[in-house]
């Protein structure tokens, strides 16, 4: 038997909790993984809510989590890649990562390379290709200014690193708390709430080219205010504004590969891209864990370690 979380109903956090569960077995070509760590993330808790039915109706009893870090622990049939005993990082489409051990194809595994951390291994993959799809579809080049939303959040936080790559002068959007860490990382901070257009403005004088908003209430419409072209823009969060406005919605779907995650996991290990994480949790805390993160004043990510 093996540890892993389910819900039978949708509902706020007090609908999972933690059961004891056949160990999976491997089909052919996928691998048994023992996972070390996973991220967690805000997407799972609005399909747990049934905020996402229409999109992503969940199945009961239903399990989730699609990040994770672990150690190859069996093989299926046809997988000569990858060998047990090997460190891995990977996702699953199968809600099914928060758990002592879950079953990936093989395909869709990397290896972990030295140097990064379990933790920011196990919650790379969700928040690293989603800001890894928002920043290429907004294309920022050397000399242009682009703003980010919730530039301390899970995937701001990467969003602004990643754009900074690129040449670009970056403004991120945070409260004071997270001031510091985005000027140590080379980010122009900038306060948001009432008079944020103004602000903006006086921090990139010579006007704004590109926008990514993580963060959703408004900040799409906000981009429009600032002149940037709505093919500049792309919103993670705010489908309905990226339908009125015709606006870009690329996130994780759209750059979901073992490439890429080998390409994110890659930055990591070479120190040019950090994965800042706020707290790690035991499993048996999911609960308090996803309370952390509906807060949405989380820098970085929140992980679970079975």
């Amino acid at each position: 038997m093996a540890r892993a979380i389910r819900f039978d109903e949708y509902g706020d956090v007090d609908v999972l909790r933690v059961e004891d569960v056949p160990r999976p077995a491997p089909g052919p070509g996928q691998v048994l993984v023992e996972v070390r760590a996973a991220g967690i993330n805000p997407g799972e808790g609005y399909i747990r809510r049934g905020l996402l039915h229409d999109r992503w109706p969940a199945t009961f009893p239903s399990g989730q989590g699609s990040d994770f870090a672990g150690v190859v622990a069996e093989l299926g049939d046809g997988v000569e890649e990858i060998a047990v005993g090997d460190e891995v990082i990977g996702f699953v489409d199968t809600r099914s990562s928060h758990a002592e051990f879950v079953v990936a194809e093989a395909a869709n595994l990397t290896p972990r390379p030295d140097g990064v951390s379990w933790e920011a291994a196990g919650s790379l993959f969700v928040a690293g290709t989603t800001a890894y799809a928002a920043v290429r579809a907004v294309f920022p080049r050397e000399g242009e200014t682009v703003v980010v939303s919730g530039a301390a959040g899970g995937v701001g936080s990467l969003a602004v690193q990643l754009a900074k790559l690129s040449g670009a002068t970056v403004i991120g959007l945070a409260g004071e708390a997270n001031h510091a860490w985005l000027r140590e990382r080379d980010v122009i901070p900038v306060a948001y709430g009432d008079g944020v257009l103004g602000r903006i403005k006086e921090a990139a004088p010579d006007g704004v080219h590109a926008f990514i908003d993580t963060f959703g209430s408004g900040y799409v419409e906000l981009a429009l205010r600032l002149g940037v072209y709505a093919g500049r823009i792309d919103t993670i969060i705010d489908w309905a504004a990226a339908e009125k406005y015709n606006v870009k919605a690329e996130g994780s779907a759209a750059a979901s590969s073992a490439d890429v995650l080998r390409e994110l996991a890659t930055l990591v290990a070479k120190g040019l891209l950090e994965v800042p994480v706020a707290r790690v949790y035991p499993l048996d805390e999911v609960r308090e864990a996803y309370r952390e993160l509906e807060k949405r004043h989380t820098r970085g990510k929140i992980v679970l370690r079975p």
